[in-house]
């Protein structure tokens, strides 16, 4: 192999080990806010927070960029986990 070839795969099997980490993470992070969404059923509270919404997008965004991470991805990758736990809370109330 070549030493690009080398490096590449390198790379690569870096960014697998980083995309396990992820789901694993997401699936995790899923697990507390199924959690949260029974809670929330059980208690007659609504699925969505929104203030608490606006807060995670601004958190993230501002540790986007110390981390040196597109901001605007990062509000839109979160946009759409909420949106997701919104739809698994609401579901939950049903």
């Amino acid at each position: 192999m070549t030493d690009a070839a080398n490096l590449l795969k390198d790379h690569r099997d870096s960014i697998d080990r980083l995309d396990a980490i992820l789901l694993y993470t997401l699936a995790e992070r899923f697990k507390q806010t199924q959690a949260v969404g029974r809670l929330k059923a059980e208690h007659g509270l609504p699925p969505s927070d929104p203030a608490r919404e606006a807060r995670q997008i601004a958190r993230l965004e501002a540790l986007s960029k110390e981390a040196d991470l597109d901001p605007e991805f990062a509000r839109k990758f979160l946009t759409f986990i909420i949106s997701e736990v919104i739809r698994h809370h609401e579901k939950l109330q049903k």
